[in-house]
């Protein structure tokens, strides 16, 4: 059974004594014996904040997700003893300004939740460090990642998982899994991730206010987004109010939440989660600007209002300096493979996972279960669905594409509506999470950009997208 410690006993602990899943080293005496050089020479200054940048979007984004964009919440040390706003700037300015002394030890799961605030729910006190009603954490959870962080290989995943995938809650039956949260709490939704998710220990939880994301991305100046059709939707009993033209533009933080709840399309909420993790990539460029470092204060103190986590202050700076070292290649996400229901298999409109894919993606991202000597060989180019989308002007080249793979093996593919962005560069999206298979499409097109991310065909393994060098490698 899945346990966590209540948040004031892991607040009341000693740093680097909790149940941690990290550890520190003495900080003062780094801070105090390091010499200068040694930390950050005048030549690599730029880099080391770059770096730092990219480490704080990092631990925002993987831990969080771009739906809620509940932004630095990482690096937001709790109200601990009634800590004032200012003493809470000076103490993450040191740390910023003196390094951190923070390791994460082990591979570390957490259980993220977007929380859908009841429409009658209190809002927040004018007081910026005043936590709002309790009952904020208690609706369904709109957004569910299970993120998992590895220090042995620096690497990152991000697993969405649609809301409305059909679960057994413990102690509650068949259910969406967005409800487990409602039952009981975040130690209940653990426990029901875990228990159909083969097993996967959940470490730590977050819980974030929907209501933190549209603050967020309008402190942070917006986010830049491709809108790629036009999405309008009205819904007065949600207060829901959803106009965006198609194209590029920096969306605010109302016009970012318009993008994230829109599902008016064949996709449903499963459009959603695509659209959440194109969000994900957006912020965490957004963040890794070093500009952003000097809203970091007030970051902090908008999201005390709209976070509730059992993670400890010192595991938060662990967090943020293991994603000083995580490569863009090793920041991975992926969707729960499914299917939708259909109207004979329930009156309720499920996502069905795909139990097969399901325990692939917990073996490779999360090291759960053991791989069998079929499952270590890679797959057969015959056997991957290859979706191929068109993103330049000449018409033909998704033809010519699908022609060239059925030459080199690949059977399974097929064309999809054009991409309505032209794209200079050609861009291999693994929807389901097969990166063997994506190593073995790029090396047979000899281009391409590997995205780890499922914003690509629904039905597919791999999508394609060709960018206008496809059409210079053919010359």
């Amino acid at each position: 059974m899945v346990q966590f410690k209540r948040k004031s006993e892991l607040q009341q602990s000693n740093m680097g004594e909790v149940d941690a899943i990290g550890t520190k080293h003495d900080v003062v005496s780094v801070i105090a014996t390091a010499p200068l050089a040694d930390r950050v020479a005048p030549s690599g200054a730029k880099r080391s904040w770059q770096k730092l940048g990219l480490g704080i979007a990092f631990t925002t984004t993987a831990s969080l997700s771009a739906i809620m964009g509940a932004g630095l919440m990482l690096t937001m040390p709790s109200p601990v003893g009634g800590a004032a706003a200012k003493d809470v700037r000076q103490v993450v300015g040191t740390l910023f300004n003196q390094g951190f002394g923070y390791k994460i030890t082990r591979p570390v799961n957490i259980l993220v939740l977007g929380i859908d605030r009841y429409l009658d729910a209190p809002v927040a006190a004018d007081d910026r460090l005043q936590n709002i009603s309790a009952n904020t954490f208690s609706g369904r959870s709109d957004v569910l990642l299970l993120v998992g962080v590895n220090p042995d290989d620096n690497s990152a995943h991000i697993l969405s998982i649609p809301r409305d995938t059909k679960v057994e809650i413990p102690g509650a039956g068949i259910s969406k899994v967005n409800h487990a949260n409602v039952e009981g709490g975040a130690e209940l939704a653990a426990q029901t991730i875990s228990a159909n998710f083969d097993g996967v220990p959940i470490d730590r939880y977050v819980r974030v206010s929907t209501d933190a994301f549209r603050e967020l991305v309008d402190l942070l100046g917006g986010v830049e987004v491709y809108v790629p059709y036009p999405m309008q939707y009205e819904d007065m009993t949600q207060k829901l109010k959803i106009d965006l033209d198609q194209g590029w533009q920096t969306l605010n933080g109302d016009q970012a939440e318009q993008f994230a709840r829109f599902r008016h399309d064949r996709l449903g909420d499963v459009g959603r989660v695509q659209r959440q993790q194109i969000l994900l990539a957006a912020l965490k460029n957004r963040l890794a600007n070093p500009a952003v470092l000097t809203k970091l204060p007030q970051v902090i103190e908008l999201m005390q209002k709209y976070v509730d986590t059992n993670l400890t202050l010192d595991e938060m700076l662990a967090l943020i300096n293991f994603g000083l070292n995580v490569d863009q290649e090793q920041f991975r996400m992926v969707m729960l493979p499914g299917r939708f229901s259909t109207p004979n298999e329930s009156i309720a409109s499920y996502w069905i996972m795909n139990r097969t894919e399901r325990d692939r993606i917990m073996r490779d991202f999360f090291q759960v279960g053991t791989a069998t000597a079929i499952d270590d060989l890679p797959a057969l180019p015959s056997s991957l669905r290859i979706a191929v989308q068109n993103a330049t002007s000449n018409p033909t080249l998704g033809r010519e594409v699908v022609q060239y793979l059925r030459e080199q093996g690949f059977e399974n593919v097929y064309t999809v509506r054009d991409w309505s962005d032209l794209q200079s560069q050609t861009q291999i999206i693994v929807q389901r999470g097969d990166l063997q298979g994506a190593q073995a499409l790029e090396t047979a097109l000899g281009l391409g950009q590997v995205v780890s991310a499922s914003t690509g065909d629904l039905d597919s393994d791999l999508t394609i997208r060709i960018g206008a060098d496809w059409q210079t490698r053919a010359e």
